[in-house]
This record gives C-alpha cells, structure tokens and sequence, in this order.
C-alpha cells in the first residue's frame, strides 16, 4: 500500500574526530540538503534487501520469508521461494539483480537455509528468474556449512562488482573463535563466485588444501554491508563489532581484517576481548565506530539528483535508528551526519537508476528521499 506522507528533514550533525579543522579551530561543514521523505511501500516489519527492476517496480526481500514485487502502488507476493530459516537474525535477507539481468533475467538472493542436514540453518545464496510473480530455474550456487542453531551473524548481502563477479557476506555465525580466521570453515569470510557459481581460477585459495575455495577475504565479524566505489571499482564493506568496533573496510584479495585477534570492541559484558588493535598481516579499517550504530545497508551516492551528496556513503544505522552520511576524503571519513533521525532502524539504503535514494525502515517500509530546491 502506498501511502502520500511527505516527511520534511533538516539535519543533525554529528563531527568525528577526524573532522578538518582550520587554524582558529573553526571546522569546515558542507552545506546539507532540504528534502522529504515519502513513504512509497508501508506495512514491511523487516526490508532487508531491495532492488529495482527495468521497466519499473522493486523487488523486497521481508526477512520473515516473503519476496514483494512493488510497482505502481501495488504489492504482489511472489511464489515459489525455497524453503527458509528463520531464526534470529536469520531468515530472507538480500536480493541483488545480475548486471546483466535485461537479457538473462538472472536474480539473486540469500538467505538462511537448514538444507544439507543436521540442526538448525547457514547462509544460501540462491539464483533464479521470475516468471508470472513465481521463482523458476532456482539453482543453489552456495551453502555455507555447518549448520547451526545459533541465531547470529549470517551475514549477508550480495554485490557484482565491474567484471561480473559475485560477492557475497556470511557471518562468523557466533563461533568467533573458530571461524573467521580459519579459511578451511565458512564464516566470518567475503566470498566470490562466477555468476553462475562456479568458483574463480584466481581466487586466493583455489590451490590451499581443504580451503574453502570461494574465499575472497577473511577476518570479518558480520558484514551487512556491501558497496563498489563508483569510481574506483572497489568493494567497500562495512561490519558489525561486539561493543564497540563496527568497521569499514575496503576489501582486498586474501587480505585478513583481524577478527577476532585484533578489534575495537569489547564484549558486550564490558571485558576485554583482545588487547590489541592492530597486528602485521591484518588491515585497519578505514573508519570505526565506537560506540557502535549497528550498520546495515550501504551505498555510494553518484546520482545528480543529490549534488551536494556527490560521492558520499550512505549507512544505515540499526542502533541509533537513523541513516548517516559520510563525507570521504581519500579514504578517510571527514565528516558525518545523521538523516532521518529517530524514523526508526534502518536496515537497507539503495540509489535506484533513476538516481532518487530508497531507504528500508523496519516496521515501517520503504521511504523515497527527494530533495527540494537544488
């Protein structure tokens, strides 16, 4: 159902220490824009990934088991999803579309799934087409194992980069200890595949014996995340930390971020986890957030429809129920801001192709943002 409210929004900054200061200790902000915020899609408890379709309309993912197809203010279920596993943090989550899609019509999903026996489920991604509001020619491309009935940290978003590669995020599961840094287990790991899920000659332990061999990078906590850079290509990830500790991350090719050996967090007891921060062989994050906002979502502004946004990140904030902007300055976070305070957890922010930004707020729906007198 669609609904008229437009919401008007002034901001709330918030400056990291890192802002750029001048000689007077004056600090330089960038002039912010009026917009409104209009609720396109209501009643969704939980959109977690969303993507637009050509010719019109989006694709929801509702993490308690649903997929929506949205256009022209009508919400249509859509049929034949596989059988999913909903259990805490667990359930439908991303959805992304191959680049592709106007000629093969490929789409792709994860998810939690208790296929491939014992107790409980792991992070599945899946492929297929739409035909007639159904999934048809469904293929599981992979399943993260063992599986498990902890309810944390599945991950998982999905992202193509610019040659066609497949990435995708699963969760160190809350097994920390084992998982992340161990490359013969799944979790705590970005993963890259073939679009249609064969497993890339060049990926970094194609020839490390018992690797999981769709490995791309290791030493992550739980990426919900993923984003290329519109200008250099690169994937950018973002994680969530204990307390304390959520990172952003520019991800390399068998490059190890640390978890749990290094980190900013503590647990969430308030006791150590580690004394260390920082250890040779292990990335730095290019930003961290303590105390932690909970991050999920995550894009590039590139549209014109947001000049003074140009070249920003956009991340949604769980924690703190709000989304917030970054200004990055060769690789460096210089300033930040708080949009749609208080309008509840946002759990995925997108750029559609005509350029307008989405955001999905749980319990709410999906918000329009468009600015006004630019």
């Amino acid at each position: 159902m669609k609904k008229s409210a437009l919401i008007p929004y002034f901001f709330v900054v918030m400056l990291t220490s890192s802002c750029a200061q001048n000689k007077d200790n004056s600090i330089n902000l960038p002039k912010t824009i009026d917009f409104t915020a209009e609720e396109v899609v209501s009643d969704i408890q939980n959109p977690w990934g969303m993507v637009f379709i050509p010719g019109g309309g989006m694709l929801i993912t509702e993490k308690a088991g649903k997929l929506l197809h949205f256009k022209e203010g009508k919400t249509t279920e859509i049929d034949g999803l596989p059988n999913i596993y909903v259990r805490g943090q667990g359930g439908l989550l991303d959805i992304e579309l191959h680049p592709d899609y106007n000629n093969n019509g490929w789409l792709y999903i994860s998810y939690s799934s208790n296929d491939d026996g014992g107790k409980g489920g792991n992070t599945t991604i899946m492929r297929a087409k739409l035909s007639n509001n159904k999934l048809v020619e469904k293929k599981v491309l992979y399943k993260a194992l063992p599986n498990t009935t902890k309810g944390q940290h599945f991950g998982s978003r999905l992202e193509f980069d610019n040659e066609g590669y497949l990435f995708f995020s699963v969760g160190d599961r809350g097994n920390r200890d084992v998982n992340p840094q161990d490359i013969t287990k799944d979790g705590g790991k970005i993963y890259r595949l073939h679009d249609d899920g064969q497993i890339p000659k060049d990926n970094p332990f194609v020839n490390k014996s018992g690797a999981k061999t769709a490995i791309y990078s290791y030493g992550h906590r739980n990426p919900q995340g993923i984003t290329l850079h519109p200008k250099t290509g690169k994937l950018w990830e973002h994680e969530h930390g204990p307390r304390g500790g959520d990172e952003i991350n520019i991800v390399g090719k068998k490059k190890n971020y640390g978890w749990p050996i290094i980190t900013y967090g503590i647990n969430y007891s308030g006791t150590k986890i580690t004394d260390e921060t920082s250890k040779s062989g292990m990335e730095q994050p290019i930003y961290q957030w303590t105390p932690s906002i909970g991050p999920s979502g995550m894009t590039f502004v590139s549209s014109n429809k947001y000049p003074k946004w140009k070249g920003n990140l956009l991340v949604g904030s769980l924690a703190f129920q709000y989304l917030e902007r970054l200004v990055i300055e060769n690789n460096k976070v210089t300033y930040r801001e708080k949009l749609l305070d208080g309008m509840g957890r946002v759990r995925n922010v997108r750029q559609a192709p005509d350029g307008f930004i989405y955001v999905g707020i749980e319990g709410k729906g999906v918000y329009k943002l468009i600015p006004k007198n630019q």
